[in-house]
């Protein structure tokens, strides 16, 4: 999925193109126009993320542009694109609502940050105001599953938590659900309708990070044209989760250590101290004990931080969750997709529930998304699934049995078997046999039931296995063409049942 939709207007080809090729590389999806009434346009098609705007437009000016988008969809984020020629016109439309600005010529990299945090605004403040409606109900968890022993005992370490003010900290691998927690934590406390800012810190540069933290006065660097606020005051009375913490600079870690313990600080190039009342979470999933005996963690900060620990287990321990995350997951993905309901056959399932996940949640999640986007049936069996999950009982055992049979592979010494090399027909012809004959043992030789989990009509079936040569002795006392579908089970005549 992409990371966001981003609509770039601006007049110059070179610039559009150089744009598009940048933000797709980092997995956006980009629409581009050359004016501001195309661009207008574009905005009445579909919904965007976020709006990359020139503020020098051969038909609009930028001011105009900004009020008229800003009337469409107050919630969308807009970064101005100056050149030092503009700055007052930047200046001007910064103060008019525009998310942020850079100039030319920038840096991709600030570029590409400041885009992300922009387009995660524009999702917290959609998140935020689902939270807000979740406080009207009876308090739970709405997006955590699972009855684990395990997730349960954490859930109550939850419940316990969020009312406190006190820092959490919270370890597991990647893809276990951390920023959820963090988020219910939230949810569940005396700040739950005030802000939730999540901050990626791994996925942003060092030194934009203490810009987007504390903010800046005009004149801290080149282009700082505005003062600006930085996230601890936009979270003031509310959360601040830093997922990722393992990656802060040491320097940015001392300077955390002074807002956690005196709920102060200044902004870049300030001289005033700025007071906030903020609770902060945070969220490794590195070892941060390690990290101090080794010198790349401050310890006193991991102590500020540690107050509490809420450890997520990872998927592979707590397998009994999967049907039940399973089930989430394809309801929201139909629901996405517009797509009736689907399951997943036993054979696909016993694969979900075999598998290790080392991407914990998410890697299932994806497996479940990938299913429901490439499925055509009720059913999704085995195939659908990534390779890297597994495949099919059947499927492995028609390989094994097959071993003598195919041609040897290149780089293999000799051959298999001293018979003839098969045809690619002959190879294809004895797969299908085998991988029916397998089927319908696992039936019971019942071919009603083989055709519905083959997922195709029974009369298809039939002629696949007269065509195949597939021995269909009845059984004893079952009429040819009964409707239960059932064939005599050679095994089960040879031994005289």
């Amino acid at each position: 999925m992409p990371k966001g939709s981003i609509l770039v207007v601006d007049d110059e080809l070179e610039i559009r193109e150089g744009l598009e090729a940048l933000l797709k590389s980092e997995g956006f999806d980009v629409t581009l126009a050359e004016t501001g009434e195309a661009g207008l346009r574009k905005l009445e098609d579909k919904p965007y993320d976020l709006t990359l705007l020139d503020v020098s437009l051969p038909d609009r000016n930028g001011l105009e542009m900004l009020r008229e988008i800003r009337r469409r969809d107050p919630n969308l984020s807009v970064i101005l694109i100056t050149a030092f020629g503009s700055i007052d016109m930047a200046r001007a439309a910064f103060k008019s609502g525009a998310q942020d600005y850079i100039t030319k010529p920038w840096s991709n990299d600030e570029l590409v940050a400041q885009i992300s945090l922009a387009i995660e605004g524009r999702r917290l403040r959609e998140e935020n105001v689902q939270l807000k409606r979740a406080l009207k109900q009876r308090y739970n968890f709405p997006n955590i599953i699972g009855k684990s022993d395990r997730m349960l005992a954490v859930l109550d370490l939850v419940t316990q938590v969020a009312p406190s003010r006190s820092t959490v900290l919270i370890s597991g691998e990647s893809g276990t659900g951390k920023e959820l927690i963090a988020k219910a934590i939230h949810a569940a406390s005396t700040r739950g309708d005030k802000a939730f800012i999540p901050v990626n810190t791994g996925s942003i540069p060092s030194d934009l990070l203490e810009s987007q933290l504390f903010g800046h006065v005009k004149g801290a660097f080149t282009s700082a044209i505005a003062s600006k606020k930085g996230l601890f005051e936009v979270a003031d009375q509310g959360t601040i989760f830093f997922d990722e913490i393992s990656t802060v600079s040491p320097e940015t870690q001392a300077k955390l250590l002074r807002v956690i313990q005196e709920r102060e600080f200044m902004r870049l190039g300030g001289t005033d101290t700025i007071k906030v009342d903020v609770r902060i979470l945070a969220a490794s999933n590195e070892d941060l004990r390690k990290l101090v005996r080794e010198g790349r963690f401050r310890e006193d900060l991991f102590h500020r931080l540690n107050v509490i620990a809420v450890t997520l287990p990872p998927l592979r321990d707590r397998k009994e969750d999967i049907p039940l995350l399973v089930e989430s997951f394809i309801e929201r993905f139909c629901r996405e997709n517009n797509k009736p309901a689907r399951q997943f056959t036993n054979a696909a399932m016993k694969l979900l529930m075999d598998y290790d996940w080392s991407g914990n949640v998410r890697e299932l999640e994806n497996a479940v998304e990938r299913s429901v986007v490439l499925s055509t049936g009720d059913w999704m069996d085995c195939d659908l699934l990534p390779e890297s999950v597994g495949t099919c009982e059947v499927v492995k055992g028609v390989r094994l049995q097959l071993a003598e049979f195919l041609p040897p592979l290149p780089g293999e010494t000799g051959p298999r078997t001293s018979a003839p090399a098969p045809s690619l027909f002959e190879i294809l012809e004895e797969v299908e046999r085998r991988i029916i004959v397998d089927m319908l043992e696992r039936t019971h030789w019942n071919q009603t039931e083989a055709a519905e989990r083959f997922q195709v009509p029974l009369s298809t079936l039939n002629q696949k296995i007269k065509r195949l040569g597939i021995e269909t002795r009845r059984r004893p006392g079952t009429a040819r063409g009964a409707v239960n579908g059932v064939i005599e089970d050679p095994a089960e005549a040879a031994a005289g049942k």
